[in-house]
């Protein structure tokens, strides 16, 4: 035996790192990158599921319509106005008891958050024991009023913006296509790369020089663990890629784009309810695969008819029967009448008022009366100004003989309701509208045949020609009101025919002579011709014809002289030539004995005729606005004058005749140049300080004696 010799040195584990070397380059080059990269590719593609899910709840502009829908939804389904209108509909809608199992609903009490739930609950019981009563309509009070209000308001707008366009339904199906495609893309690739993952790995390494060997069989220690968790994985992914793939299904399988409330109409009774389309569509379906209760209750804030029973609700709340009461006032004919004015609607609460006698409406919107109008047994006076008003049969019965006085105001004049000239208990029929410019020269207006009591018809409008349907009421029509607007009034024939005529105005109808037809008018007592374009009145000769005329307005005009033969008019008693342009009088106005009142204030003149002072009936004479310097003493021989009017002339004084007016009451010289008033005012027996109207210090100036007797009561 040889000796044995002990090896001695530095110790370096160059095995150990032989080995970590080899086992490093076969990881590298050996391993399939599919079992090396394994758990970050399943981060990855989760990362992209997630992302695909949820981008359009992040994306502005689809994530805020969301928001606000299910911010909307919330509310409407919460909402105490909501329950109601379904309770009234139940209401309306219930059956008596049928025969086998019945289902019914057992609404929630424990307050709105679990009005849903209440709703959803399903008992069933025996026949015997089915609920006949209808459900307990809940009282709104006026804030729960006011927030449904806001409500309907918030839906409407939100419809029309998200019914605009289809951003959600688009990018919806976009990522579910997008995560179709990623799910075969991970499946296919997964089942074919998953066998590659292997606990034992052959690898070859050049190091036969530094270890002599160079293939080596190297083992991967997570290969069992990462290939059940592929199989997991493989089986994770099929789940949701059938998912999706129903998803997708579901999109294209019927229009989501379009919805309708075909079955919550017919359940509810709301026939209103419209379908919707787009967005707005599409988000109702995601809805119902949630719970269509939802869609159900959100469909009452999209019914017109609803939103009317809730106007109808908070005006009944905010206008009570004592809050109108308070409103009643007496007109000007003396009747009981309650005004309203730009409402949303009419108030229920009217129609307690028995005791009315006069409606005025102005600036309401879709009035239809209710059968509670049979209530109002004394209404004799009806105004709708801006106001169309529906009526029905039973209510036009009550009114036809009951009416007397209508008011009808609008935009154009087809636009007054038909039922108003059914009216045959009517006296006075009012109507304000233009005709559209093609019918204007026509000027065609509904029959009045029906209208058999009718004595005054009053007519705004633009009408070309008198009505022909004016003849209709020939036998019976005592006042006639022309208001033209300025149009010019072409045709006046049909004036002819109303042979018991005693009142006719033609205002603002562009006349530059006065109408040959008002001559034929026998029976007539009143003409006005306010706001024409009267230049020449020769033909005031003709109205010796018309032997009752005892008023005569031509004001507002552009006459320059009064012709002599107005003598003729002897049983004249009222003639207002004011607002022309007069800068004479003829003396031969002296012999229109009857007149009681003459007004030519708001002229030019400078002068009086003295034979002013024959008219002995004259009680009130209107000459303000003019330029008259003096005043012919003989005026003051019209003892009965009882107002004189002076004021804002040019005159300088006043004659002390004046004394001899002792009927005299009123009497204004404010205006004027007088430097002092005379002291026989005091024979005046009927002046006042009241009836005076002139300058303070012309007053203070009067005699004290004077001014003691006018302040006596």
């Amino acid at each position: 035996m040889g000796d044995l010799r002990e090896v001695s040195g530095l110790k370096n584990n160059l095995d150990l790192q032989q080995y970590s070397f080899i086992n490093q380059l076969c990881y590298e080059t050996a391993l399939h990158w599919y079992a090396k990269y394994f758990p970050y590719l399943v981060v990855i593609h989760t990362l992209i599921f997630m992302v695909c899910t949820s981008f359009w709840f992040k994306f502005p502009g689809t994530s805020s319509k969301i928001e606000h829908f299910i911010s909307i939804l919330g509310k409407c389904f919460d909402s105490p106005w909501t329950t109601r209108a379904l309770s009234e509909v139940s209401g309306e809608n219930h059956k008596g008891p049928t025969a086998g199992r019945a289902m019914v609903t057992v609404a929630a009490a424990a307050g709105p958050g679990k009005a849903g739930e209440g709703e959803k609950e399903k008992v069933l019981v025996e026949p015997e024991k089915v609920v006949t009563e209808p459900p307990a309509v809940t009282l709104l009070d006026k804030k729960e009023g006011e927030q449904a209000k806001a409500l309907f308001e918030k839906v409407k707008k939100f419809r029309v913006h998200v019914e605009e366009g289809d951003i959600l339904y688009t990018m919806y199906i976009r990522q579910m296509v997008l995560k179709v495609c990623k799910f075969f893309a991970i499946l296919v690739y997964n089942l074919v790369y998953v066998e590659k993952i292997s606990f034992l790995v052959a690898c070859r390494v050049e190091t036969s020089e530094v270890t002599g060997y160079a293939s080596f069989c190297c083992n991967h220690t997570k290969a069992h663990l990462f290939s059940k968790l592929a199989f997991c994985y493989i089986s994770f992914v099929c789940v949701y890629g059938i998912t999706c793939l129903y998803t997708l299904y579901w999109l294209f399988h019927r229009p989501l784009k379009e919805y309708s409330f075909r079955s919550v109409r017919e359940e509810t009774g709301m026939g209103d309810i419209p379908d919707v389309k787009n967005d707005f569509a599409f988000m109702l379906h995601l809805i119902d695969q949630y719970d269509s209760l939802y869609s159900k209750r959100f469909a009452v804030f999209l019914s017109e008819v609803s939103e009317s029973r809730l106007k109808q609700l908070n005006l009944n709340h905010e206008w009570t029967a004592e809050k109108l009461r308070q409103k009643l006032q007496r007109n000007a004919r003396g009747r009981l009448e309650l005004a309203l004015c730009m409402l949303p609607g009419l108030p229920d609460t009217v129609f307690e008022l028995s005791e009315l006698e006069a409606l005025r409406l102005e600036a309401i919107c879709d009035i239809t009366f209710p059968p509670g109008l049979l209530q109002l047994v004394h209404l004799q006076e009806l105004s709708l100004l801006h106001s169309p008003a529906r009526l029905p049969f039973s209510s036009q019965v009550f009114l036809r003989d009951r009416l007397k006085v209508i008011r009808v105001k609008c935009e154009e004049l087809r636009e007054v309701p038909l039922w108003v000239f059914g009216l045959r208990g009517l006296d006075e029929l009012h109507l304000e509208g233009l005709f559209p410019p093609e019918l204007a020269r026509a000027a065609t207006l509904e029959s009045l045949r029906e209208l058999k009591q009718l004595k005054v018809l009053s007519l705004r409008s633009n009408a070309g020609k008198v009505p022909a349907s004016v003849t209709d009421v020939a036998g019976h029509l005592q006042r006639l009101s022309l208001h033209n607007d300025g149009a010019r009034l072409l045709a006046l024939n049909s004036l002819k025919k109303l042979a018991v005529l005693r009142e006719l105005e033609l205002v603002a109808c562009g006349l530059e002579r006065i109408p040959h037809a008002v001559f034929s008018l026998g029976a007539l007592q009143e003409l006005d011709l306010k706001d024409n374009h009267l230049r020449s009145i020769e033909e005031i000769l003709s109205f010796q014809h018309c032997r009752k005329l005892v008023t005569l307005r031509l004001w507002h005009n552009q006459i320059a002289y009064v012709p002599e033969h107005v003598r003729k008019l002897r049983g004249l008693e009222q003639l207002y030539l004011n607002h022309n342009k007069l800068e004479t009088l003829p003396p031969q106005l002296g012999m229109c004995s009857g007149l009681r009142l003459l007004d030519v204030s708001h002229n030019g003149l400078r002068s009086l005729p003295a034979e002013l002072g024959l008219l002995q009936n004259l009680q009130h004479l209107a000459l303000s606005y003019n330029a008259l310097e003096f005043l012919p003493d003989e005026l003051f021989s019209c003892r009965k004058l009882r107002t004189l009017l002076l004021g804002y002339n040019h005159l300088r004084q006043l004659s002390p005749q004046v004394g001899a007016l002792r009927a005299l009451s009123r009497l204004e010289l404010k205006g004027n140049r007088l430097e002092a008033l005379p002291e026989e005012l005091g024979h005046c027996g009927g002046l006042k300080k009241a009836g005076i109207l002139v300058e303070d210090t012309l007053y203070e100036g009067l005699p004290a004696e004077v001014r003691d007797r006018m302040e006596v009561e």
